[in-house]
C-alpha cells in the first residue's frame, strides 16, 4: 500500500525542493558549529536544527545566532 503511495509522487517536482532543504539544513549546522556563541546551548540548536527539518533551519538562522 505504502509503495503505491510513493510511485505517484512526482519526484521531478519535489526534487528541488528536498535539495534546498538539504543544503540550509547543512548550511545552519556548519554556521553553528563555526559560531562561538548562540542564543542558548548550542546542542539545543543542533537538535532544533536537525528534527525540526526546514522551520529548524530557519528559526536557528533568525533567532540562534548571536550578532556581535
Amino acid at each position: 500500500m505504502s509503495l503505491d503511495v510513493l510511485s505517484e509522487i512526482n519526484w521531478g517536482l519535489l526534487a528541488p525542493f528536498l535539495v534546498l532543504q538539504a543544503i540550509l539544513t547543512f548550511a545552519a549546522l556548519i554556521s553553528c558549529v563555526r559560531q562561538e556563541e548562540t542564543n542558548g546551548p548550542k546542542w539545543m540548536w543542533i537538535l532544533i536544527i536537525l528534527l525540526v527539518n526546514l522551520l529548524g533551519a530557519i528559526l536557528y538562522f533568525v533567532l540562534g545566532r548571536k550578532n556581535s
